[in-house]
């Protein structure tokens, strides 16, 4: 990763200083990651007694970019301007414009455009890293192929999201967790340990069953990540507790929750900031009614899933820890009085 970024870095320092500095943000962006797509690529690979570990590492290298170009343009759909408790692509050049005398509406438009361009160069970055690293040609076509299905999933994905938080309908469960499945499961599991394989020079079915552990794997994370974005403690997880509620997101959580007869007074802390109190209090709705204790079970099942077709393959157990390491820890449970 860092001699990409480096290389990227000598590049748009000859074009000009401004476009040095927007892909000085793109850097910046990578850093804080827990770098588990790198690592589920180089799992697979090792596991499969694969020989290209240098074309593994690039290859890595480049999933983390493509999680970095999604991230960054992730912030501009949302609108944020802050990322693992700093200033993101956009609100680092919304600052810097603003500082300079620029007027609201102008930063935020130079913000903008900063995070749409920021996000196409790691993308472009992305594909460079696989195009150029150094397997045999066939493998190299067989890993865009990859990464091309896994652009076009994850941008479904994604656009699904947007529409479900529309609300122009009620989203059914099975809705909600096929946006996840398509918005994360594609491209930050699936894709690494299809990824993995591909190098090892693994058969077309290894490479199909990774992928749909990956799916499931991609799930069960996202799950536990949606019980943080409600159950967590910012200050370790640098994750809104209160983010998924105010902006009424169509998450498994609530949409079990809204099958349930605490929905009557779940409701009315959705759709609007709480404080420290009123966050408490649906915590304890959440728990009561099961909704918390659903998604905490659903998780676990689609992680043992995944488990089970690793080792239904006959690949080495080592790769198993590397499978629950890269699911966020289900927050501590607490009693929470009724």
């Amino acid at each position: 990763m860092h001699r990409l970024l480096t290389d990227g870095r000598a590049r748009a320092a000859a074009i000009d200083p401004s476009h040095a500095r927007l892909w000085e943000s793109v850097a910046q962006a990578t850093e804080g990651g827990k770098r588990f797509r790198p690592a589920l690529v180089s799992a697979a690979h090792d596991a499969l007694a694969g020989t290209s570990a240098a074309a593994a590492a690039q290859v890595g290298a480049a999933v983390e970019l493509l999680h970095t170009a999604f991230v960054i343009h992730d912030d501009v759909i949302d609108g944020d301007q802050v990322r693992r408790g700093r200033l993101n692509v956009s609100g680092t050049f919304t600052a810097q414009a603003r500082d300079a005398g620029a007027t609201p509406e102008g930063a935020a438009e130079l913000g903008l455009a900063a995070g749409v361009l920021a996000g196409d160069l790691a993308l472009a970055g992305a594909i460079r890293a696989v195009a150029t690293c150094g397997a045999a040609t066939d493998a190299v076509g067989r890993l865009l192929d990859l990464f091309d299905g896994a652009l076009h999933t994850t941008a479904a994905g994604e656009l699904a999201d947007v529409r479900l938080a529309l609300h122009l309908g009620p989203a059914s469960l099975r809705e909600s967790l096929a946006m996840e499945e398509q918005k994360t499961s594609a491209y930050s599991f699936a894709l690494p340990l299809q990824a993995g394989a591909v190098l090892a020079g693994a058969d077309e079915h290894t490479v199909e069953r990774l992928g749909r552990a990956g799916c499931l794997l991609g799930i069960a994370f996202q799950l536990a990540d949606d019980l943080i974005g409600v159950f967590g403690d910012p200050a370790q997880t640098g994750k809104s507790a209160t983010s998924d509620l105010r902006t009424r997101k169509q998450t498994p959580l609530l949409i079990h929750a809204s099958t349930t007869d605490e929905w009557a007074e779940i409701r009315d802390y959705v759709g609007r900031d709480l404080t420290d109190e009123q966050l408490l209090e649906a915590r304890r709705l959440l728990t009561s009614s099961g909704s918390r204790g659903f998604v905490e079970e659903l998780a676990e099942t689609y992680l043992a899933e995944a488990r089970g077709i690793v080792e239904d393959l006959g690949i080495p157990s080592a790769i198993v820890p590397a499978l629950s390491a890269c699911r966020p820890g289900l927050v501590e449970r607490k009693e929470v009085a009724a």
